[in-house]
C-alpha cells in the first residue's frame, strides 16, 4: 500500500499529482499550526469536512485504503520523530511506500524528514514541488490570491475554482424588495477571505452574482459582519437549497456605498448584464473560464 501523507489544504494540483499515487492519505483534522503557534495559524481554504472529501477523490483509481485524519493535540506534537515512525510500522502493516511533499516534516521541533524514515527502512517518496509561472504551487500562495481578489490565479493554481459551501440561511429580504433576492450563505469560520465586493460564481443552480460584504448601502440594516449573499441568474423562480456551493469565478467591482436603492438597484442589473457578457464571450471562443 502507498500512504500519502500531508495536511493537503486546497487539495490543490501539487497536492492531487501526490495523491492520484497513493492507495490511502494521512493527514489532520485541523491545522497543525492552531496548536504549535495559534496566532501565526493560516486561514484555511477549505472545511476539514470538504477537504477531506477531496482527498479521498483524488487518490489512485482503485485505492483500496482511506482516508485517516488524526487530530493535532499538544501530545501528539510533542510526540518524538521515533515514536511516529515505531506508530506508522504498527498501524501500517502493509506499507510499500510513503508519498509526500520535498517540504513534509513530523515529531517534536520537526525533525522527521524522509531521509529520516529512509534511514530506518521506509521506502519514501518526496514528490518535487509543481511549478507555475515558474513558482511553486502551495497554499500559502493561492490563499494570498484570494486574499487580493484574484481568483483566476487561485483556480490555476488549485486546478478548479475556490469554493465555499455552507448552510443557507434567513436573510432580511432585501435583495427580494430590490427585484433581485438572494440567498445567504453560511460561510465557515477559520476560511479565508476575499475582498468586499461583488463576484461572479457558479452554483449547482447556474450561473449567479453574490456579493461579499455588509450592504453599506442599506444603512442600518447593513450586515454587522460580512455575509455571502447569492442571486442566481434565472428567468425562472429558484427554490433555496438547504446548503450551497458556490465556485468564485471572477471578481467584478469592489464593494461600495450608493446614494440609495434606486441606484443600487442599476448597479446590480449592470453586474448581471457584465456577467452574462462575459459569458456569451468565453463560450463564443470555446473556453471554460469566464474573464472579467
Amino acid at each position: 500500500m502507498n500512504l500519502a501523507v500531508g495536511f493537503f489544504d486546497g487539495v490543490h494540483v501539487g497536492h492531487r499529482r501526490i495523491l492520484a499515487c497513493a492507495d490511502a492519505a494521512l493527514t489532520f483534522r485541523d491545522h497543525p499550526a492552531r496548536v504549535l503557534a495559534p496566532s501565526r495559524a493560516p486561514a484555511l481554504l477549505m472545511t476539514s469536512s470538504a477537504r477531506l472529501a477531496a482527498v479521498e477523490a483524488a487518490l489512485r483509481p482503485g485505492a483500496t485504503g482511506r482516508v485517516r485524519a488524526l487530530d493535532f493535540t499538544p501530545d501528539f506534537a510533542a510526540e518524538s520523530a521515533e515514536a511516529f515512525a515505531l506508530w506508522l510500522r504498527r498501524e501500517y502493516p502493509d506499507l510499500e511506500e510513503i508519498l509526500c511533499g520535498p517540504n513534509w516534516r513530523f515529531g517534536a521541533g520537526g525533525v522527521g524528514d524522509a531521509a529520516f524514515l529512509r534511514e530506518r527502512g521506509f521506502a519514501v517518496r518526496a514528490m518535487p514541488f509543481v511549478e507555475i509561472d515558474g513558482a511553486p504551487v502551495s497554499s500559502t500562495r493561492i490563499r494570498a490570491a484570494i486574499a487580493a481578489g484574484d481568483m483566476a490565479d487561485a483556480a490555476r493554481l488549485l486546478g478548479r475554482p475556490w469554493r465555499v459551501e455552507g448552510d443557507v440561511v434567513p436573510g432580511k429580504g432585501l435583495g427580494r424588495a430590490l427585484g433581485f433576492p438572494t440567498m445567504n450563505v453560511r460561510v465557515a469560520e477559520g476560511l479565508v477571505r476575499p475582498p468586499c465586493g461583488v463576484y461572479a460564481v457558479e452554483t449547482s443552480l447556474g450561473r449567479a452574482v453574490a456579493n461579499w460584504g455588509l450592504a453599506p448601502t442599506m444603512g442600518e440594516k447593513a450586515w454587522e459582519h460580512p455575509v455571502l449573499e447569492v442571486h442566481v441568474i434565472s428567468t425562472h423562480p429558484v427554490a433555496a437549497p438547504k446548503t450551497l456551493a458556490v465556485d468564485f469565478l471572477a471578481f467584478i467591482r469592489p464593494e461600495r456605498v450608493f446614494s440609495g436603492e434606486e441606484a443600487l438597484r442599476a448597479q446590480i442589473a449592470s453586474d448581471i448584464d457584465a456577467v452574462q457578457a462575459a459569458d456569451r464571450r468565453s463560450r463564443g471562443n470555446g473556453d471554460c473560464g469566464l474573464a472579467l
